[in-house]
């Protein structure tokens, strides 16, 4: 459609950003990323797709603009169905005037979505250390639910997709060699070679397993948000339906180095094995992370570059992008596994201490810590926070208990993967089991010990919210009555006191980071 005689006909953009279209000219918040234009009013959040093409995308013409924005509205619904309502028209009428929905041609499409909060995204939670314990946990639920109900591509191919993104960064890593520097990331992309390579056979295994889906593909902490209450993900990748196409466990992968590189390394631990803790089918594949981690560590790399070269806080991107290449490297350092037992009567605090303990140990996102009361309910077939009756607790029953958690420590110390494992271990022979699997695989083992008053642990019991343990007053005095030694050789240590003294002591005894 021409323009009126004489009149120059007001660009899409620049009539959202005033206001105009939602009638609240000038209280409009204008929000640019590099391929979209986000318009905050009142309750509503509006998005346009911008007129680019970025190679990888193309959003060149209003048609390619309609079908990515009915795209994100399709797949974001998986996740956050009550904040994508509908994509509109922004049209032209005869005299040049924009409306959504108006008469007149389409000239350009609009996505509408309910606006939340300020202040509920959680890259802004993140930085403010406002992520509690219930939100991780939670996140992490979510998470499992979505992998598991996302479409299955069943393909045979999971070492040569990852190698395909591999050889795509350092492609683009290489366009900036005043920003990155050309033998780091060359080290780098070969280090990362020789990791597909030697976990090629269960990259594939992978595939054929149904652990490559749909997912979310860019799943970082600025595309979540507490919404309800609820840790929702948005804004996933929908231009590609092949790039988001991937193993479930390089989805997690970004958000758990999104978390490690704020300095948040127990904040993603604990979400590494709360997901593990709910989706077994993973457990085989732990020590597939630091290699996922790493190569979401150097998208974000040439990407900072990219920003670099064309905005204006050019020192502050390129400063980021150097960042996430020393990190992509870190990721992926050699550390050797090792065992720790963490035992004790219930109510001193083992779960506790060892949640406070994981991020610093082995290979990032941290030890695997396998909790006992969490494989019981795993072995009955329930959820963990679900009680179990008398007959889950019998003597056969805690045999089972401990002879998995005995299999699944030998088996994540063999991918490399530090362990955690914990549990009472009251009986001599399972705590001299446990330590027969750090000798056999040939790692280093500690134990440590907690003790603390039986009244002080009758009281913690009884004060738990939702937890796996179903330990209650009267196991408590049990347990208390048929203890019949202690370990000899395992450190003992109070539980009384503040969480940062025990958590604190723990780690210089067994050599940990401390800060």
């Amino acid at each position: 459609m021409g323009s009126p005689a004489g009149k120059s006909l007001p660009d899409p953009a620049e009539w959202l950003a005033s206001g105009d279209a939602f009638g609240d000219s000038g209280s409009v918040r204008h929000i640019d990323t590099h391929a979209a234009s986000i318009f905050l009013g009142g309750e509503t959040a509006w998005k346009i797709k911008r007129p680019v093409d970025l190679g990888y995308l193309d959003f060149s013409s209003p048609d390619k603009r309609r079908a990515a924005l009915e795209a994100e509205l399709t797949l974001n619904r998986r996740t956050a169905p009550g904040l994508y309502k509908a994509v509109h028209p922004i049209t032209r009428d005869q005299g040049g005037l924009l409306a959504i929905d108006g008469k007149g041609d389409a000239v350009d499409w609009i996505l509408e979505m309910r606006r939340f909060p300020d202040g509920a995204l959680w890259s802004e939670l993140a930085d403010r250390r406002a992520l509690d314990e219930t939100a991780l946990r939670q996140l992490a639920d979510v998470l499992v639910g979505f992998h598991s109900r996302a479409p299955i591509a069943w393909p045979g191919d999971g070492a040569a997709r990852i190698s395909k993104i591999i050889a795509g960064n350092a492609q683009a890593m290489a366009n900036y060699p005043d920003i990155l520097d050309t033998k780091i990331t060359a080290d780098l992309t070969e280090r990362l070679d020789r990791l597909v390579d030697s976990n090629g056979s269960l990259l594939d295994a992978r595939g054929k397993a149904g652990r490559i889906r749909h997912v979310h593909g860019d799943l970082h902490l600025a595309n979540i948000a507490t919404i309800d209450g609820v840790p929702t993900p948005f804004d996933c990748l929908e231009f590609d339906a092949e790039l988001a196409t991937t193993d479930v466990l390089y989805d997690l992968a970004f958000l758990l180095m999104d978390l490690w590189q704020r300095g948040l390394r127990r904040e993603a631990n604990m979400v590494f094995n709360r997901y593990l803790d709910h989706s077994s089918e993973d457990e085989g594949a732990v020590g597939l992370m630091p290699l996922f981690m790493s190569v979401r560590a150097s998208i974000r790399a040439h990407v900072a570059s990219a920003r670099a070269k064309r905005g204006s806080n050019a020192g502050g991107a390129s400063t980021e992008a150097v960042h996430y290449l020393e990190l992509a490297g870190r990721l992926i350092a050699e550390d050797a596994p090792r065992l720790i037992a963490v035992g004790g009567l219930s109510g001193t605090g083992k779960s506790t201490l060892a949640q406070t303990l994981g991020d610093a140990v082995g290979r990032p996102p941290g030890a695997r810590i396998l909790r006992s009361d969490v494989l019981r309910k795993h072995l009955a077939g329930v959820a963990a926070e679900t009680p179990l009756p008398a007959s889950g607790y019998t003597t056969e029953a805690s045999r089972a208990v401990y002879a998995a958690l005995d299999d699944l420590a030998r088996a994540t110390l063999s991918t490399g993967h530090g362990v955690i494992a914990d549990a009472v271990f009251g009986m001599p022979e399972e705590r001299d089991a446990i330590e027969e699997i750090a000798r056999s695989m040939g790692c280093p083992f500690a134990g440590l010990w907690l003790e603390l008053p039986e009244g002080e642990r009758i009281a913690r019991v009884e004060g738990r919210a939702a937890d796996a343990s179903d330990a209650n007053a009267n196991i408590v005095r049990a347990q208390s009555q048929s203890l019949t030694s202690k370990p000899a050789n395992w450190a003992v240590l109070t539980s009384e006191g503040p969480l940062d003294s025990l958590s604190s002591n723990a780690r210089e005894l067994l050599g940990l980071r401390t800060g």
